[in-house]
């Protein structure tokens, strides 16, 4: 199994190219399903979840094809016949986002047949808000055996749906799925995040009638049927912020190509409170680690526009090492501090009381062995890695590939000192 070594306290300089974002690439995958013309995607990065979802997509009849260039992944997907409208367990438990083809299938096929997925590291995340709204669309829910089964033989109609609190994933199902409702479809308190809004522009470009993107209502006037289109990915907003902090942990000063201060506009308010300089340069952003040390800044994690839960663990990994201390405060997940006993191996001071956590700073980290519990708590190791003294391995990094891309061969092109090991 695969390990990542790495020698810290090595000040980061240089250029970083930010990926596309997954959590705007696996919504955008899923809408091929709602049309028999072809979808073309740019800027897909190149990340094991990705190629999780295509397993999927291909099981149920989609034609996948994937052309890659040194500048991007572009993926080519078709689902003109489909063969298939069950999303079996064996790919849903490797990918919770594999639920995001319940609406698409039951608003174009009439009936979707998919796995529950299970429990996660980071906490509960139950598709009870996705059923509920579905049911107010039309659909008939029956759940048998770990299955969903989804029925709509008439079609779906459109309908008043409240989320009762913010869902990212049951935004973007019940939005898709009201493409092709007949009528029109209000969804109240829906998730803003810049993923849910990359998802609309594209279905718009697809011929659905979406209006109130960004806001907290949205509106969708159904249509008979969608359209193929070419649609570029977003920047990945979390890579944004992480190597923002990887350039602040080290000292270093990075230029983050692609990345937009709006995509990330509470951590960036955080992190000039920390003493970190950010500078706009319109097609990049410009990072400078503080010349006179960071300082502890306490966060809550909020739905966008607030701070991303994302982002907690490598702001975490960023406090460990500022004068003064934090408070970390996590509102999304119940079980999102497993990096904690990892971070606190390498010398962190970190207490957690419930959903909070007292992080006092530290002079300095110690390499030590460590292990990844989750896709975000991996790389606030890496991050910790970097400004340890010594040497950092860390294990299970099976999670860090589910979510970054080509992590060592950006970092090791700033000079930092890592590699992956057997």
């Amino acid at each position: 199994m695969d390990k990542i070594a790495i020698r810290g306290g090595i000040p980061l300089h240089g250029d970083i190219k930010i990926s596309g974002a997954k959590n705007a690439a696996l919504p955008l995958m899923a809408t091929c399903l709602l049309t028999d013309k072809p979808l073309h995607l740019v800027n897909v990065p190149k990340l094991s979840d990705i190629a999780s979802m295509s397993e999927l997509l291909s099981q149920l009849g989609v034609v996948v094809e994937l052309e890659t260039s040194p500048e991007h992944q572009t993926m080519h997907l078709c689902a003109k016949d489909l063969s298939s409208t069950t999303a079996a367990y064996d790919v849903v438990r490797k990918m919770r986002a594999s639920v995001l083809v319940l609406g698409p299938l039951v608003a174009r096929a009439g009936e979707a047949h998919v796995s529950l997925p299970g429990g996660c590291a980071i906490g509960t995340r139950p598709i009870d808000l996705h059923l509920k709204g579905l049911e107010a669309l039309g659909a008939e829910i029956t759940l048998k055996e770990g299955y969903v089964h989804a029925y709509a033989s008439k079609g779906l109609r459109g309908a008043t749906f409240t989320f009762p609190m913010v869902s990212v994933t049951g935004t973007e199902n019940l939005m898709m799925a009201a493409t092709l409702a007949k009528g029109q479809t209000r969804l109240i308190n829906v998730a803003r995040e810049p993923e849910v809004t990359d998802l609309a522009h594209c279905l718009n470009a697809m011929g659905a009638k979406i209006s109130g993107m960004g806001t907290d209502s949205l509106v969708i006037e159904g249509v008979n049927q969608l359209n193929g289109t070419t649609h570029q990915v977003i920047a990945d907003r979390i890579e944004v912020g992480t190597y923002a902090m990887a350039a602040a942990l080290t000292g270093g000063k990075v230029r983050l190509k692609g990345a937009r201060l709006d995509l990330v506009p509470t951590a960036a308010s955080l992190l000039l409170q920390a003493g970190v300089s950010l500078e706009d340069e319109g097609d990049a952003l410009l990072v400078k680690a503080p010349l006179t040390g960071l300082q502890g800044v306490d966060v809550m994690t909020e739905p966008f526009p607030g701070f991303a839960t994302d982002l907690q663990a490598q702001w975490m990994a960023l406090m460990s090492v500022a004068e003064g201390a934090s408070m970390i405060t996590e509102t999304i997940f119940e079980n999102r501090f497993m990096h904690v006993p990892e971070l606190c191996r390498m010398g962190a001071n970190i207490t957690v009381h419930g959903s909070s956590a007292l992080v006092r700073g530290v002079k300095g980290l110690k390499g030590a062995p460590v292990m990844a519990t989750d896709l975000r708590a991996s790389v606030s190791l890496v991050l910790a890695g970097l400004v340890a003294e010594g040497e950092t391995i860390v294990s299970r990094v099976y999670h860090l590939d589910r979510g970054y891309e080509r992590v060592e061969e950006k970092l090791r092109a700033c000079g930092a000192d890592i590699r992956r090991v057997r």
